[in-house]
């Protein structure tokens, strides 16, 4: 099943796991010394991250590391950039607002 990226960083979980390896690449277990849950529930989260390509695997001999993949992460900014455009006006009227007042 093909999953949407906001459904992966809905998670307060997945968002702490994406923070950890965007600092640098991680293993499964690695990540999961990171978190008070089972090591089961990390691979679930990281298979969520994975089929939404926000991670991706790179074998290291018998390792598996997860690494961020920012080309993704650009989709996600790019979203928020309409709404960041209407915040910045709003904030822009309002600065208007209070310098009328202010006066």
């Amino acid at each position: 099943m093909r999953r949407d990226i906001f459904q992966a960083i809905a998670d307060p979980t997945r968002r702490a796991i994406i923070a950890l390896i965007a600092l640098q690449a991680m293993t499964p277990n690695a990540i999961a010394e990171n978190f008070n849950t089972t090591r089961q529930a990390v691979s679930k989260h990281l298979r969520i991250l994975t089929e939404c390509e926000l991670v991706k695997q790179e074998y290291q001999g018998r390792e598996i590391y997860y690494t961020l993949e920012i080309a993704k992460m650009k989709e996600i900014d790019e979203w928020l950039a309409q709404y960041r455009k209407i915040w910045e006006s709003r904030f822009n009227q309002l600065d208007d607002v209070l310098l009328t007042l202010k006066k």
